[in-house]
């Protein structure tokens, strides 16, 4: 347990570091023609990969738990009822799609974030 949560620690550091070690070329750049150093286009990125890690993570541990309980109810409803096991597994089956479909949900919007970024439109970057 200790060395995940430090494996943690040393993850979210790596992702709230590299946006600004990442734009140092280019800030060293307008350094050296003579401008001054604007680091908010660093800040948007380094808190938009944040806010991706966070998405991806609890929209997949929330569609987890939901479907370890759809799973969990299925097999007590085919253990009390073995004749119905034809209906019960397409009703979970059906469920788990949709449940499914909210991991695809929270993958799509992180995906917009990385890439299309609309903060950086937004403070005209």
């Amino acid at each position: 347990m200790k060395k995940r949560f430090v494996e943690t620690i040393v993850a979210i550091f790596v992702v709230l570091f590299s946006a600004p070690l990442a734009m140092a070329a280019e800030a060293a750049a307008q350094v050296a023609a003579g401008g001054s150093v604007d680091y908010t286009k660093a800040i948007v990125v380094g808190c938009s990969l944040l806010a991706v890690g966070l998405a991806m993570g609890l929209g997949t541990i929330g569609t987890g738990v939901g479907m370890g309980h759809g799973l969990s109810g299925a097999t007590n409803a085919v253990g009390r009822n073995p004749e119905a096991q034809g209906k019960v597994l397409l009703t979970m089956l059906v469920g788990l799609a949709m449940i499914e479909s909210l991991a695809i949900y929270a993958l799509v919007i992180s995906l917009v974030v990385l890439y299309a970024n609309p903060l950086l439109k937004v403070i005209g970057l």
